[in-house]
């Protein structure tokens, strides 16, 4: 009975921070997340104080720039200068690109150029009149990443403090910002509001600035950002009183209230007839019924209709009556809002039921082998909208080669994923923002400048993002499960059809 009860628990907060993570279509499972990055935990190389004891000071550990913790740990190439007594940040020059990972160009894509520069491609502004303050010494700039790493699913956003300690590491190993290199204060947010609030306290008196952090609930340290005025560059805000934070910024700009309208208009040209017979079934936890509704009216207000809309109770394991309702009102079109475990339980009850619509369409949270895996069959077929560049495409993506290759330096093994994609993106934002204003740069002059940020794309590592004025980033492009692979839907290119506001 216990186990029973610990499982329905492990389900309730995943499907509850899935739709609580939801931003605008993009909805974050913490159980994909763990299946995406390999089950990593505390113990895998984070850095993390105490994870079991909620009354410890999250993250009192600063982390060598670019480095994993332990230099001696068993991932560490004995003969790898990037061991202990090496510069920070400074990988083999001699060695592959992580054993394995991939890069395009000279030096395994270890070294980029022009706009994919650590720096970016423009000159940076004159050091003169840069001044040392909270968090800037004359040898370094510390930087923040406050995520979850333990709490009830151990290692939920690891990967997004694994993409700024490998950004790190890449800039200190070719750059500098006015003679300073990066440095990483690593803390743990726990899943937990109050972490969350202690970490940014922390960070407020040690750190010039946040970059990348991921947390199910940001709301905690909104206060205390905004109250010591911190530049925090986010991966991407998840709750209103993040949003609202002035000095709150997230590489992936989100609004709850907008939708794109790429997503009806390609169910509108691919499938007309079905986008005329459409069911959005969602997950009743957190956020879901108000962004599964938001998105329902957008799309409906673009041409389609539903003639079936319905919520799951987290403790539903039985989707064949849901699945009954939607053969009976003559659905064509199904699109599903929760953690990709249930996306996966929805796809095999309709293969159960004989019911197959003309599309299943899911958001970015399906695109990962996990979901291939647990579905098998079931699945093949099934359509999703990204925002991002495939993890595959480096061969005409510098940037997430740069993303792969770095990753692996620092966490040999490491797979890429949706968060460490936007955290990589933060970091990179930071840097080149702090390089414009050179001996400009303070926490003020920084937040003035971020407010100026549009059209954001990291090198086209994802979709054009308005991160200053924190309006939802209009582009799509879609990807279809073929042969147990994600393949690209027609043209890689995304497409942009602007936003529709549903209040």
């Amino acid at each position: 009975m216990r186990t029973r009860i610990a499982r329905i628990t492990h389900i309730a907060v995943a499907a509850a921070l899935s739709v609580t993570l939801a931003a605008c279509g993009s909805q974050l499972s913490p159980d994909e997340v763990v299946a995406v990055s390999g089950g990593s935990s505390p113990g895998d190389g984070s850095v993390v104080t105490d994870p079991g004891n909620p009354g410890t000071d999250p993250g009192t550990t600063t982390d060598v720039p670019g480095v994993d913790d332990g230099a001696d740990s068993p991932q560490s190439d004995p003969g790898d200068p990037a061991g202990p007594g090496a510069a920070p940040g400074a990988p083999d020059p001699g060695q592959g690109a992580g054993d394995g990972a991939p890069g395009p160009g000279g030096d395994d894509g270890k070294q980029g150029s022009g706009d994919n520069a650590p720096g970016g491609g423009d000159r940076a502004a004159s050091c003169e009149g840069f001044k040392n303050q909270v968090g800037i010494t004359d040898k370094t700039i510390l930087l923040a990443n406050a995520s979850d790493i333990s709490g009830p699913v151990p290692g939920l956003f690891t990967s997004a403090q694994d993409a700024v300690r490998a950004y790190i590491a890449y800039f200190n190993s070719q750059s500098d910002i006015c003679n300073r290199k990066l440095e990483l204060l690593a803390l743990d947010s726990r899943t937990d509001n109050g972490a969350d609030q202690q970490a940014y306290a922390k960070a407020c008196q040690q750190a010039f600035a946040a970059v990348g952090s991921q947390s199910a609930f940001d709301s905690g340290g909104a206060a205390a950002a905004k109250g010591c005025g911190i530049p925090d560059i986010r991966a991407t805000s998840v709750t209103s009183e993040r949003f609202s934070c002035p000095n709150c910024f997230s590489a992936q700009s989100v609004n709850v209230n907008q939708f794109q309208n790429a997503v009806a208009d390609f169910v509108k040209k691919t499938e007309p007839s079905a986008a005329k017979k459409a069911a959005y079934v969602w997950v009743n936890a957190g956020a879901g019924p108000l962004n599964a509704q938001n998105q329902a009216k957008a799309m409906t207000k673009r041409g389609m209709k539903f003639v079936y809309q319905q919520g799951i109770d987290v403790s539903e394991f039985n989707y064949a009556p849901f699945v009954q309702q939607m053969k009976s009102k003559g659905v064509e079109f199904v699109q599903f809002l929760g953690a990709y475990q249930q996306a996966v339980r929805l796809a095999q009850t309709m293969q159960q039921q004989g019911f197959k619509p003309k599309m299943y369409l899911l958001d970015p949270t399906v695109y990962n082998q996990a979901f291939i895996e647990q579905g098998g069959a079931a699945v093949e077929g099934a359509r999703a909208f990204i925002n991002t560049a495939m993890y595959d495409e480096i061969d005409s993506n510098k940037e997430m080669a740069l993303y792969r290759t770095w990753l692996n330096q620092v966490k040999p093994g490491a797979e890429p994923n949706f968060f460490g994609v936007w955290a990589w993106s933060a970091t990179r934002l930071f840097v080149e923002q702090s390089l414009a204003l050179g001996g400009k740069l303070t926490r003020e002059s920084l937040v003035a400048s971020m407010k100026g940020v549009k059209n954001w794309t990291a090198n086209d590592l994802h979709s054009p993002q308005q991160v200053g004025a924190k309006q939802v980033g209009d582009c799509w492009r879609f990807i279809e499960l073929k042969g147990g692979k994600w393949v690209p839907t027609g043209s890689r290119k995304y497409t942009c059809n602007g936003i529709t506001n549903v209040n």
